[in-house]
């Protein structure tokens, strides 16, 4: 009687763990290819229990790397055929492979996240972490090479798909046993990923990877201004822009030697009508170093703005004099002066001075990517050589393009 009885149990319990295997999950695990059973997964989700959307998506899982490891014997049998000199090179599929390395790794996160979910007894015991690690850290180690393979033909949706996945994979609490094991490629792939996301416009996913990238001490000074770049496309509102206010003050906190961030916070201050704030920074900056251009030429640019030409000029001949911008502002601002003179003054010097200023200007960009010398060199010309002179003319030219 006992015997039959646990017999009974057997049965029983056979018959229940039968019963729990849905019919949806069965026709996913029937599945030959990844995309059937994807297309069979994706349609019934929500019929399924949290348990089987863990094997489901293991399933998904084994089918990608059964592809994978397909064509990785292909590729490896044509490069030893190379190396050799001997066997044929046989065709493989390049974006099959690559997919299948995306496809996989991206099952085996949703696959490790409802594996780890707690069971009716409120308990988690993970039945396929131990079994993914390694095959999904295989699988995205490969998207380094896909989005290599992308940029080769400039494919920016591929590129930001595949490296965007290597970065956001990361942190994935499958690979937390391999915590410690340096990752030597994530900041630069996170840097070059921010930048593909900038060039489509989509700057939220662009801030996401150069923080990443700003992590990294070495690439700090390369990333700081992707970060600003970013951030600018990103102010919308006043709120915006007072929120990206305290994000730079923070970072120029901690590293008020960056003359990127120094340039940022003053020109913010001035933009938002804090210029007691924006004319302390500069003076701060000049205090400590009294022969820093870009304060000079910041500080040139805050005195003309207050139409105080006489201060800009004297800050501006401090500036880098092979900056465009800071010759075109000195010499407006010498231009301007030269206007005001009273009378008796010797205005035509001023419009000379400022000529071989704003000439210099037009040497550096001739094209005026940079900063429009064309009006105050036209003034300077009228001025010194009258209306029909040929360089007069030449700038007068110039401006009406």
């Amino acid at each position: 009687m006992k015997k039959i009885f646990i017999l009974a149990l057997m049965m029983l319990g056979t018959s229940v763990a039968f019963a729990a295997e849905s019919e949806a999950l069965k026709a996913v695990l029937k599945a030959k290819t990844y995309s059937e059973a994807a297309q069979l997964l994706h349609s019934s989700l929500s019929q399924l229990t949290g348990e089987e959307k863990a094997k489901a998506y293991n399933k998904l899982v084994d089918l990608a790397s059964e592809k994978f490891e397909k064509e990785i014997l292909t590729i490896t049998a044509n490069q030893t055929a190379e190396q050799l000199g001997k066997g044929k090179v046989e065709p493989y599929d390049t974006l099959g492979f690559y997919e299948s390395a995306y496809n996989g790794l991206m099952a085996g996160l949703e696959c490790d996240k409802y594996d780890n979910e707690p069971n009716e007894k409120g308990k988690v015991k993970p039945k396929f972490r131990e079994l993914n690690v390694n095959r999904l850290q295989r699988l995205r180690t490969q998207l380094l090479n896909a989005g290599n393979w992308a940029a080769e033909s400039s494919n920016n949706a591929d590129m930001l798909k595949y490296w965007g996945a290597y970065v956001d994979s990361k942190d994935a609490p499958v690979f937390a046993s391999l915590k410690g094991q340096e990752d030597q490629y994530l900041s630069q792939v996170a840097m070059l990923t921010s930048r593909v996301a900038y060039i489509v416009g989509d700057y939220a996913k662009a801030n996401k990877y150069i923080d990443c990238a700003l992590a990294d001490e070495k690439l700090y000074n390369d990333a700081l201004p992707i970060k600003l770049a970013i951030n600018e496309k990103l102010l919308k509102s006043k709120e915006d822009t007072l929120s990206y206010l305290k994000e730079v003050e923070a970072l120029y906190a901690s590293n008020s030697s960056n003359d990127k961030l120094f340039s940022t916070l003053v020109q913010l201050y001035t933009n938002l009508g804090e210029s007691a704030k924006s004319d302390k920074l500069i003076a701060e900056k000049l205090a400590a170093q009294p022969d820093n251009q870009l304060a000079w030429g910041l500080k040139g640019q805050n005195e003309m703005t207050k139409q105080d030409f006489e201060n800009a000029i004297q800050s501006f001949k401090k500036a880098d004099l092979n900056n465009v911008a800071v010759l075109t502002y000195l010499g407006y601002c010498i231009n301007t002066k030269a206007a005001e003179a009273a009378a008796g003054v010797d205005s035509r010097s001023l419009y000379k001075e400022s000529k071989e200023y704003l000439e210099s200007a037009r040497s550096l960009d001739p094209d005026r990517q940079f900063a429009n010398w064309a009006y105050p060199l036209y003034q300077c010309y009228y001025n010194l050589f009258g209306e029909s002179d040929a360089r007069t003319r030449e700038i007068e030219n110039l401006i009406s393009k």
